[in-house]
């Protein structure tokens, strides 16, 4: 394990599924149809769409000769709203659908009860040392339905590395 590999390791965990929490992946039985490590040039059309990336990190010292990385993951989420003419029933559904499967990202993230590791790809997720656990924000519906039939939200949380020597 490595810092350059956070994401990918996030995104394997956001992929998995048969564990006992919600499946993400459609090919699984979850709502969405792509979850993918960084964002492509060209994200795909016409799918709902989990792109992870990283807001940075940094190093702490938390003894003479260990460091722990701490990452902000942030999650670039878009679902699609039907048709090119916007019918309000259409984009109402759709607004439902997306905060039903945001709620199952959300669990994903949070994990099984007393394993805050992603099954030890880090030593913890979502446990913000100032108290927040997992933010999403919503991007305005009336412009991303008008601007692209598209609704967005952004969902970050940090996570902490296994500790190394240095």
């Amino acid at each position: 394990m490595s810092t350059g590999d956070a994401v990918d390791r996030e995104t394997a965990w956001l992929k998995a599924s048969g564990d006992g929490l919600p499946a993400l992946l459609v090919a699984d039985g979850g709502p969405w149809d792509v979850v993918q490590a960084y964002v492509p040039r060209t994200p795909g059309q016409r799918q709902s769409q989990i792109y992870v990336v990283r807001r940075g990190f940094d190093t702490h010292r938390w003894s003479q000769q260990r460091r722990m990385a701490s990452f902000r993951f942030h999650l670039a989420c878009m679902w699609p709203v039907g048709g090119t003419t916007i019918d309000t029933s259409i984009a109402e559904a759709e607004q439902r659908a997306f905060d039903a499967a945001l709620a199952l990202l959300v669990q994903r993230i949070e994990g099984h009860v007393g394993d805050k590791s992603h099954g030890g790809r880090f030593l913890s997720i979502g446990e913000s040392p100032d108290g927040t656990l997992i933010d999403v924000q919503y991007d305005d519906p009336a412009k991303s339905i008008a601007g692209g039939a598209f609704l967005s939200a952004q969902v970050t949380y940090t996570g902490d590395d296994t500790d190394y020597v240095m």
